[in-house]
């Protein structure tokens, strides 16, 4: 079974770049029956998808967050990673990796998620 496990700084300061590591275990990010997403959730609100990874290594992401974030991996350490640029309180939010089967429109496994608070 997959395991997915995020990391990275749990504060970040207003207008700087949040960094998050998600690093895969018992899979391979390079299957092509896989992809490997980011989604986050801000306190009191519900999941928002932020962008996702296929297998080829090209990425797609939400049109809200598009020109602030980028997806990238490192397929020797079996991670992927997110940067979020110019952050601000309103990305404050436990943020989740995980594990998408994009032939059936479903998330297969979630990484435990990290908090990450913007503050000053």
């Amino acid at each position: 079974q997959v395991q997915l496990q995020e990391s990275g700084p749990g504060l970040v300061k207003p207008s700087q770049t949040l960094s998050l590591t998600c690093t895969v275990s018992g899979g391979s990010i390079t299957s092509s029956y896989f992809a490997w997403s980011w989604i986050r959730q801000p306190p009191g609100k519900g999941l928002e998808w932020m962008g996702v990874l296929a297998y080829d290594g090209s990425t797609h992401h939400s049109p809200v967050l598009k020109s602030r974030t980028s997806i990238s991996r490192d397929t020797s350490k079996s991670q992927f990673s997110l940067q979020l640029s110019s952050v601000t309180p309103d990305d404050t939010a436990v943020y989740y990796c995980a594990q998408e089967v994009p032939s059936a429109g479903t998330v297969a496994s979630w990484g435990q998620g990290t908090q990450v608070t913007v503050s000053s």
